[in-house]
């Protein structure tokens, strides 16, 4: 059976490894100078190197060449058992299959024991994030006071998982993605090596697909050697990825800088019918429009960017605003997304291309909503309790003092202040971020998580986020101005920019106020203004609320 490229090259010395100098150095000075670590963690994306250069570690400190700048020598009976994977006093544990306490445990007892051949025992745990709380309780024991014999290399893509008491334990190295031009170079030697036949624009190509990570970028050469009879050619890297060709991509960026919806749909559902990959041709999209954006702020062309092509890309960038390029490239970015789970995998690509086209305005027609009405704070008396029926009829506030300024009209609905600028979103930017949204408020506010799971947006109007709700008492609730902070603080967080929320009624949902004889099933208004209804006690239950809502009936406190 043949093997794998990416194994049959895997760095078999810390001089082969790509890409990570920071971390070679670290590792070296540390064999050099006697003071290797009693555990190490390796975090970076993967295909980066963590596991092979937990390998080579594993071999340097046991190597038995007497001169350590040497090691490892790969010719000590040491290295050659690593090399053939046979040595007992190395030990590869997957965390991802192994992540119970009891997996945790059988390792502690085990580690005791010295070794049978080398110097160190070296454990290496892939994908440590994924132990289990009690797993990694377990492991902090070892950790802790580790046997002098015991090396600890734990490896992960996601180290924000890990507890922070493991990682305070460790000495934590940070793997980067590969640069473009190593994994170009690597994947020369690899193919002259091989004798595989590529072009320089293929191997540019595979590498910009492999996004830093050297295992990819062999493995692609690999299939392409078996896919192309060992010639690879851009067109065949292309067909094997479902990439569009560059004129598909430079085309398509004229349409969107002449805002030519219908030039840019007919180039999107040709390049598919050749069979492009949707996604693909969105990331080769947000690739491009990148690339534009940088050179429109004054940066150098990107190193991507073949010299036959450099003045279109400055010719193109010259035809947008910076403003239109950080919007195209997020839209075509969210595109590559949402094509993976799209029924029609096309149509997040096409939706992106006309939002980036076509000028901004305000979000298409909700359902009917009804307008809160206009809510005024008292300046100068406390806040009112529930309403206290007399005689039947409810007691009426003190009139104000005559000589107090009356508070500064509301604002029309729809209307925003000059002072707060419109937030640039849509209501398809929010919607996937619902549930995120009521998630980040059940963790600081039960009650307005609560209130806000009746809730759910329903459009985007002056530059503000309206968030429907079919009881007006839960509308209100929301409305209150700690409320609304809070809840527009999550989406902020959320969208990575300012958002301002109104809360409106569903038309139609058990509101008492008809819709206004002009608008419609447009913004329902009351004809007169009606008596604020009090909302019931906080800690009453739902019966309450729904006798409020929906039989008009009123709190009445006794005594």
């Amino acid at each position: 059976m043949t093997q794998a490229l990416y194994r049959k090259w895997r760095p078999q010395t810390f001089d082969e490894v790509v890409g990570q100098e920071h971390v070679v150095r670290t590792l070296r000075n540390a064999l050099l100078s006697g003071q290797v670590h009693h555990a190490y963690l390796f975090a970076g994306p993967r295909g980066t190197g963590k596991t092979t250069t937990a390998r080579l570690l594993a071999k340097a400190v046991n190597c038995l060449d007497p001169e350590p700048a040497h090691r490892p020598c790969n010719q000590c009976a040491i290295c050659r058992a690593i090399n053939e994977g046979r040595l007992m006093d190395l030990i590869e544990m997957d965390a991802a299959s192994n992540t119970s306490v009891e997996d945790v445990r059988e390792l502690r007892e085990r580690v005791g024991y010295r070794p049978s051949e080398a110097r160190y025992k070296v454990y290496i745990i892939d994908e440590v994030h994924m132990l289990s709380t009690a797993a990694f309780n377990a492991l902090l024991k070892t950790l802790e006071e580790p046997p002098a014999h015991a090396i600890f290399v734990l490896a992960t893509t996601e180290p924000h998982r890990i507890p922070a008491t493991v990682l305070s334990r460790c000495q934590r190295l940070d793997f980067r993605r590969v640069p473009l031009t190593d994994i170009v170079a690597r994947l020369r030697r690899v193919a002259e090596q091989e004798g595989i036949r590529a072009e320089e624009d293929a191997l540019s190509l595979i590498a910009r697909h492999a996004t830093g990570s050297m295992r990819d970028a062999e493995s692609l050469l690999d299939q392409l050697a078996a896919y192309t009879g060992r010639v690879i050619t851009v067109e065949a890297v292309r067909t094997a990825l479902g990439t569009g060709d560059e004129g598909t991509v430079l085309a398509l960026a004229d349409a969107l800088a002449a805002r030519d919806a219908a030039r840019g749909l007919a180039i999107i559902n040709d390049a598919t019918d050749r069979g492009t990959d949707p996604r693909q041709l969105a990331r080769q999209m947000t690739d491009h429009l990148r690339a534009l954006m940088m050179v429109r702020l004054g940066a150098p062309v990107p190193l991507h960017i073949p010299d036959s092509l450099q003045l279109t890309v400055q010719s193109q960038a010259a035809r947008f605003t910076p403003r239109q390029l950080t919007r195209a490239v997020r839209l075509f970015g969210q595109a590559a997304t949402d094509a993976r789970a799209a029924w029609q995998p096309q149509l997040p690509l096409e939706l992106a291309f006309l939002e980036a086209a076509l000028p901004e305005e305000a979000g298409p027609p909700g359902p009917a909503l009804q307008e809160p009405p206009a809510r005024r704070e008292p300046t100068a008396f406390p806040r009112a309790s529930p309403s206290i029926q007399t005689a039947g009829r409810p007691t009426a506030p003190a009139a104000h003092p005559s000589s107090a300024s009356p508070p500064p009209p509301a604002p029309p609905p729809g209307r925003e202040s000059p002072s707060e600028p419109a937030a640039e979103f849509s209501l398809e930017e929010v919607t996937p971020h619902w549930n995120d949204l009521l998630r980040r408020l059940r963790s600081i506010n039960h009650s307005l998580a609560a209130l806000m799971r009746d809730g759910k947006p329903v459009n985007v109007e002056g530059g503000a986020l309206l968030i429907g709700f079919p009881y007006a008492f839960h509308r209100d609730k929301v409305n209150e101005e700690t409320n609304r902070r809070a809840v527009e603080d999550a989406l902020t967080q959320l969208l990575g920019r300012p958002v301002r929320v109104r809360c409106v009624l569903l038309t139609g949902s058990g509101s008492k106020n008809p819709a206004h004889p002009t608008l419609g099933r447009s913004l329902a208004a009351p004809s007169r203004p009606s008596p604020p209804q009090p909302s019931p006690p906080a800690g009453e239950d739902g019966l309450i609320q729904a006798a409020v809502e929906k039989l008009g009936a009123r709190v009445v406190k006794n005594g």
